[in-house]
Order: structure tokens, then C-alpha cells, then sequence
């Protein structure tokens, strides 16, 4: 048989569209083409698929007019993930494997010219899109990748080392496949790897009560966080510490948030079921914060999925970057259109964002005059817009402490502790209306954090002295329905709204 069929997928954002790998073997002056929208890496196969099988001991047709072509055509394909479909369709093509038992298959790896397979980006994402193909699938996945792919419950995923361990599999007058333990082609169990604990711990952090309480609200209700000060009063041992205050992460938001640092090529067993801190430097652009690029891949907002985005120096980040974080903190998901392709990617972060309050940086402090004039301040802090500022829930100060109150003080509550409060919470939140606080909209909001009478009113005069937006003090409701559910409490009461509006803070207030 001159042709031969071979499945795989390309990835698209978290999208892995399915691709016929259509090899033809035809007489004519020998040549190699590769067609079908492909990338340069996705080209270069031609001489690592030649190679691969010339030193696996295998036939070349190189006296072959051969052509690859990757349908659909109008889907861009990149990457070495198709050098393994390549191979095993010339094989086919060739007669050297049987054609028809490769139905059912879908495969993806990248060879080495000794035909060692290598991992490839994006297992996890293409094995989500493999649940839900009927009948179900079977991918086989070079080492490194199959253990990726295996976390998806239910998926049948296979671990093959050489090319020549696949080969096996399908030669023509071979039983069907079996699995032999210890050799290069083995069936993986949909094993989850062991969930890592530990981590920074908030019991390090002495004083700043405040800032402490504004980290547990912020954790119970998913709000976003602003953190003001000084420099070295705390901020950012406070903010590499939120992450292990927040619930546990359910299976499928472990399987989401895995999917997303595997496209990027970042997933690590260490990071299963465990909440990511992406901690972008404030000099990164616009794109690397929310993605982009051709193909477009995924910024670090959506590699902070279901974790925390910290953001130090936060007016020091380019405007562009700032302004790109006002959607995604809305609606949790990041679109990014180009003429000739569309990648959506979720964005479900929780922004805790660190700042001095001046350019020298003491501003308000007690212990140290600010050099900064009154026009320098305004400057400095006009930098972070109204707009997105409104976006973030929380603004709290965290002032400097006095050398006798840091050195002499007990050690602080554990993470463990107030993690237990924070589970409790958020457990009383999806009970009540399936969804974070945070996340409360329009007459779900009314019904689910509807105030008392007094406090109602205190939230209104309040909104009115301070200027607020629609959005600021539907904000301020959100995060008051958050501490009573810290406090157990059914109703929204004043005191409830009375903490909330602390922490409704004007910025240039710190002046």
C-alpha cells in the first residue's frame, strides 16, 4: 500500500484539533515534501525522520517520490511532535508496518536521529481533548510526556522509549500489542503523582496584623490584593506566603492549571495539585504578561491560573502591561485574536500586587522623612489607572516596623491555621451559590450578599463620601459577604461592611 494514515494532534491555546498525517509513496525522481501549513521545525523532520529510521535498522524509501501532508491544511503545525506520526506513516506507506492496525491510534513525539523518542510540549492539553473523542482513543507519548497525559483520568495512554518499541506493535503478523513490564513500551496508570505540601510559612511573618487579616479575607474570597509600604516592611514575604492560605484545588482545576504550564513546557510533577506564585519581573512586556506570539502561547496571567499572580514594583511595569490585566481580571479568561488565528486561554488568577508609596519609597512612614515632592508622589502613584485599581478588592498599607517590635515579637499564626478558616469559608460560599464571592454577579450578588438595613445604609453613605464606582462598592459588598463568612455569619451586617470599607482605601491617602 502506497498510502498511509496516521493520527495526531496540533495545539491551538488549549485546543489540541485533531490532524491526519497522509503519507504517499509514489515513483518519480526521489524527493522528500512535506506540505500542510508547517512550521520550520515541523520541515526539519524530514532529516531527523530519515536518520531515526536508517539507524533503527529500518527501510528508507529513498528511491520514493514521498509526500507528507498534515490536513487540515489552513491549521498551523509546529514543533517536532510529528516526527514519530511521520515515521510510522512512511513505514506504512512501505509495508513495513500493518496500516489498518493503526486506527484507534493517535501519536505524538519528537525522534532523535538515533530514533530515541523525546517529550513534547502540551501532553496534558492534547490528552484533556482526547477524553472526549467516542470511541475513546489511544496516544502513545515519548517518556517524560506519557506521564503528563496520564494524570487525565480515564485517558489510555502508552509509553514508548525507541521508535523500534512502537514498530513492534504494529508489525503485520504481530499479536495484537502487549505489555511487557520493564521494556520500552508499557501502559501508564492513570496515577496521580504524590500532592507536595510544605512551602513558606506565614508563622515567619511578625507584626503587621492588618495585612495578615487583608491575605486571609483576600485568600477566603478570591479578591485581589494590594499591598503598600515601605521598602522592606514585609510586602512581598507576605504576598510568596498567600498561595498556601488558599483551598485545596479540585482535580479538574489541578488538571486545568497543568495543562496550561505543560503547553508552555513548565509542568512538573512538583507542582500536581499545588497552587503556582508566577512572579513576573516588572520590566516583562505586555505580551509575556498576558500571552501572544504565532502561534500564540500563553502569558504568565494564565500560567497563574488557579494560583497567584504577584506583581512587585507594581507602578514600575510598563502601562501597556498594567492596562492588558483590566479583562482578565473581570471575566477570568484571556482572548488573543490575530488575522489569521484566535487563542482563548483561562486567566482565573488572584492578583496580590506589592508597591512603595513614593519614588523614594517612604511616604507616611514614622521612621524616615520622605525626600519626594507632592508632584513627584502624584506622578509616581497616576502611574496604576482608576480603572484598574477599582479592579482590585483589597488595598492595604503594611507599614514599617520598629527594630524592638520585629526582634522581640512571637512568631505570627501558622499557615495551617488560618488556611483551615480560609477552607471553611470558601466551603460556605460554594454551598450557598456554587462560586467564590469574588466571582457574585448582578442579581446573584443582590441575592447572596444583600446587606441588612443598617448596614445598607452604611455601605451607601459610605460609597457617597468616598466617590465610589458602581463597581468599587459592589466590590466592597463582595468582600463584606467574605468576612462574614469568615465570621459564620448569614447576613452581611455593619460590621462586616464597616471592615470592608477599610480596605476601599484611597491610594494617595498614604501621602
Amino acid at each position: 500500500m502506497s498510502l498511509a494514515l496516521v493520527q495526531s494532534r496540533a495545539l491551538l491555546g488549549l485546543q489540541a484539533s485533531a490532524v491526519t498525517v497522509e503519507v504517499h509513496l509514489a515513483n518519480g525522481l526521489p524527493s522528500f515534501a512535506l506540505v500542510g501549513l508547517a512550521d520550520v521545525e515541523v520541515k526539519e523532520a524530514r532529516e531527523r525522520v530519515r536518520s531515526a529510521l536508517q539507524n533503527a535498522g529500518l527501510e528508507f524509501p529513498s528511491n520514493k517520490k514521498i509526500t507528507v501532508n498534515l490536513a487540515p491544511a489552513d491549521l498551523p503545525k509546529d514543533s517536532g511532535r510529528y516526527d514519530l506520526p511521520i515515521a510510522l506513516g512512511i513505514l506504512a506507506a512501505s509495508g513495513q508496518i500493518a496500516a489498518q492496525r493503526l486506527a484507534g491510534w493517535e501519536f505524538a513525539g519528537e525522534l532523535s536521529l538515533s530514533g530515541l523518542l523525546r517529550p513534547v510540549r502540551g501532553a496534558l492539553a492534547t490528552s484533556l481533548a482526547l477524553r472526549a473523542e467516542q470511541p475513546p482513543v489511544r496516544m502513545v507519548l515519548p517518556p517524560g510526556s506519557a506521564e503528563e497525559a496520564a494524570l487525565v483520568p480515564g485517558a489510555e495512554i502508552y509509553r514508548a522509549r525507541h521508535l523500534l518499541d512502537v514498530v513492534r506493535q504494529f508489525l503485520p503478523a504481530a499479536a495484537p500489542p502487549q505489555e511487557a513490564e520493564g521494556d520500552g513500551w508499557q501502559r501508564l496508570a492513570p496515577a496521580a503523582p504524590a500532592v507536595h505540601t510544605g512551602g513558606p510559612d506565614l508563622a515567619d511573618v511578625k507584626g503587621q496584623a492588618a495585612a495578615r487579616r487583608a491575605l486571609e479575607i483576600a485568600a477566603a474570597g478570591g479578591h485581589g490584593l494590594l499591598l503598600v509600604g515601605p521598602p522592606g516592611s514585609g510586602k512581598s514575604m507576605l504576598a510568596q506566603r498567600f498561595a498556601g492560605l488558599l483551598p485545596p484545588m479540585s482535580v479538574e482545576q489541578a488538571l486545568e492549571s497543568a495543562a496550561i504550564a505543560s503547553l508552555a513546557g513548565r509542568f512538573t510533577n512538583a507542582q500536581w495539585m499545588r497552587r503556582v506564585t508566577a512572579s513576573p519581573h516588572h520590566s516583562c512586556s505586555a505580551v509575556a504578561l498576558v500571552g501572544g506570539g504565532s502561534p500564540p502561547r500563553p502569558g504568565e496571567i494564565s500560567l497563574a491560573h488557579e494560583g497567584v499572580l504577584f506583581l512587585d514594583e507594581f507602578p514600575e511595569f510598563a502601562r501597556s502591561a498594567l492596562e492588558a490585566l483590566r479583562e482578565p481580571l473581570e471575566t477570568g479568561r484571556i482572548t488573543i485574536s490575530r488575522a489569521a488565528q484566535r487563542a482563548e486561554f483561562p486567566a482565573r488568577f488572584q492578583l496580590v500586587a506589592a508597591m512603595n508609596p513614593c519614588p523614594c519609597g517612604f511616604a507616611g512612614s514614622a521612621q524616615r522623612a520622605c525626600r519626594c515632592t507632592l508632584d513627584q508622589v502624584a506622578r509616581y502613584q497616576g502611574k496604576l489607572s482608576g480603572p484598574l485599581l477599582d479592579r482590585i478588592d483589597l488595598h492595604v498599607e503594611v507599614p514599617h516596623l520598629p527594630a524592638e517590635d520585629l526582634l522581640n515579637a512571637p512568631a505570627g499564626e501558622a499557615s495551617s491555621t488560618v488556611r483551615e478558616r480560609v477552607a471553611r469559608a470558601h466551603a460556605l460560599a460554594l454551598a450557598r451559590q456554587g462560586t467564590p464571592n469574588q466571582a457574585l454577579q448582578g442579581q446573584q450578588l443582590d441575592r447572596m450578599a444583600a446587606p441588612d438595613e443598617a448596614a445598607a445604609r452604611f455601605l451607601q453613605t459610605a460609597a457617597a463620601r468616598m466617590g465610589w464606582s458602581a463597581r468599587g462598592t459592589h466590590r466592597a459588598l463582595k468582600v463584606a459577604r467574605t468576612i462574614a463568612d469568615l465570621a459564620a455569619s448569614e447576613q452581611v451586617g455593619v460590621a462586616h461592611v464597616a471592615e470592608a470599607v477599610q480596605y476601599r482605601r484611597v491610594l494617595r491617602a498614604t501621602v
